[in-house]
């Protein structure tokens, strides 16, 4: 199949996969995996599967980098504990359980412990599809961990399949060690790169060639990392938090809306793609299984439902631990109910990078012979990727009503502070502003009283949060008027276009700045 044949495929499945998830309200990675499976057996199409080298070196840079950059570094400041709990001391025991489990089937001890590795992080793809329905501490959880634990274990698989490959024990001392450099070198690099992106966007003011950093500048903190054999994950991620802490001081609007306009779309299509590769490796898994397949699949679902059972359990057991360690009042005032911790614990999807890295191995170890139970471990893996996305994906969101999680009592307020503080700030330069524009003294006095208007808005109503955020969901009657108006406004504009009296070009900058006007008008929206 063509290159540009597989691309118009892959685009049209995400569009009706995209669509159908929607129309029948299912969790669109499930259906997309779904769609995909049913496509991989098609003829024409049973060729495609997944690139691992692609998943590896396009695909994980993009997409941690984008989610670094949407992630609140003081969140994960004040949830630091938990978060490195769960992203590498988790990520070890789960790697540990699957490694016991698997030689208990059979396996010799590294290739179980490379098929720990390999199962033992979270999917970011699939946890950002759900975190952003969470509170913010709770997501912020969610995506930190998911975005630091793919370091943790590809560490750990790229130690356990140097030992598989080249028949060696395992050197717990020196794997130790090789662990640490990697986080301490990999986040060296991330900051370097970052701190150098942020001084390159001070000196290019041209909105293009900055946003073209922009696009590289994940894959220039991952591949030196990698080629110096540390972790190129901790450096991406590393890169993103610092230019989420000091872009918006020298990123301009304009730059921001056209970087965030391509992030969006390509990391949504980047993570559609993935899951529909998934489920085009349906067709060649279950071609592979062999006369064995039921104790294969017996042995898949074990995995599975331990590597489910080993999240649930700690989830529910470290809180208790720090509990009885840390007894300070700040502590207690972050305590969550029983309830309210299971979202995060079910929420341990296995995706896209677990899969790339089983197919990743090698076919032979260093003396030419045959890796042993490669077969097994690339079908358990898919497995338990299914098992995850189906079982878990389906039952989520019952699970999160049953939590009944409170809302960030907080958010609302930085919000208003936020709009408050900026007012003010405007409110305070506007003389002199206006002086040095030479801005006719009605004008400015209209400006100021539009300010102190919008400014007297913003406020609780009775300290009641419920009635201030029924406040902010509200146009006020002129607002709403003009917003109105707007539809009339492109109408008139268009017939102009279709009549001749302008080109196509005034019509696209007279329509931009519409659009601006509209988003300006617009009653603030819950963001997905």
């Amino acid at each position: 199949m063509e290159g540009l044949e597989f691309l118009v495929i892959i685009g049209a499945s995400i569009f009706v996969g995209g669509a159908l998830a929607a129309k029948i309200r299912l969790p669109p990675p499930l259906v997309l995996l779904l769609l995909g499976a049913a496509l991989g057996f098609v003829p024409l199409l049973s060729g495609i599967q997944l690139p691992p080298d692609l998943v590896i070196l396009l695909f994980l840079p993009a997409l941690l980098y984008w989610e670094s950059l949407n992630t609140s570094l003081r969140e994960i400041r004040r949830n630091l504990r938990v978060i490195v709990l769960a992203s590498i001391v988790l990520v070890l025991v789960t790697a540990g359980v699957v490694a016991a489990i698997a030689h208990g089937f059979g396996l010799p001890w590294p290739i179980a412990f490379v098929l720990g590795a390999i199962l033992a992080p979270t999917d970011a793809t699939a946890v950002s599809s759900i975190a952003g329905h969470l509170p913010r501490r709770t997501g912020t959880i969610l995506r930190a961990e998911s975005l630091i634990n793919d370091g943790t274990a590809l560490v750990l698989y790229a130690i356990a399949l140097g030992t598989a490959v080249s028949g060696t024990p395992i050197s717990f001392g020196f794997a130790a060690l090789q662990f640490a450099a990697s986080y301490v070198f990999g986040i060296a690099i991330g900051l370097a790169v970052g701190l150098l992106a942020v001084m390159l966007r001070r000196l290019v003011h041209d909105r293009l060639l900055a946003n073209t950093l922009s696009v590289i500048t994940p894959f220039l903190a991952y591949l030196p990392a990698e080629s110096l054999n540390v972790s190129g994950v901790v450096a991406v991620v590393t890169a993103g938090l610092v230019l989420s802490q000091y872009g918006p001081r020298v990123i301009t609007a304009s730059m921001r809306a056209q970087s965030s306009g391509f992030w969006q779309l390509s990391t949504f299509i980047l993570n559609a793609t993935l899951f529909l590769l998934i489920g085009f490796e349906f067709h060649a898994v279950t071609a592979d299984l062999g006369p064995d397949w039921f104790g294969t699949v017996a042995i898949g679902l074990v995995i599975a439902a331990a590597v489910f059972a080993t999240r649930l359990i700690w989830s529910n057991v470290t809180p208790y631990v720090i509990r009885a360690l840390d007894r300070r009042p700040s502590q207690r005032l972050r305590r969550v109910s029983f309830r309210q911790r299971q979202p995060n614990a079910w929420a341990g999807f296995r995706g896209a990078v677990s899969l790339a890295a089983a197919l990743a191995l090698p076919a032979t170890t260093s003396d030419g012979q045959p890796l042993p139970y490669r077969d097994l471990v690339i079908t358990v893996t898919f497995i338990v990727i299914l098992f995850s996305l189906v079982v878990q994906g389906l039952t989520l969101p019952a699970v999160v009503r049953w939590a009944h999680l409170p809302p960030d009592p907080t958010e609302f307020d930085e919000l208003l502070l936020a709009e408050q503080t900026g007012i003010r700030a405007e409110l305070k330069v506007l003389p002199d502003v206006a002086a040095r524009l030479g801005t006719p003294p009605d004008a400015a006095s209209h400006v100021r009283d539009l300010l102190e208007s919008r400014l007297a808005g913003i406020h609780r109503e009775d300290g009641n949060p419920a009635a201030a955020r029924r406040d902010e969901s509200e146009f006020d009657v002129k607002s709403q008027l003009q917003a109105a108006l707007l539809p009339a406004k492109r109408d008139a504009l268009l017939r102009l276009r279709h009549s001749g009296a302008i080109d196509d070009v005034v019509l696209r900058r007279a329509t931009a700045r519409i659009d601006l006007e509209e988003l300006r008008l617009a009653a603030p929206a819950d963001e997905d």
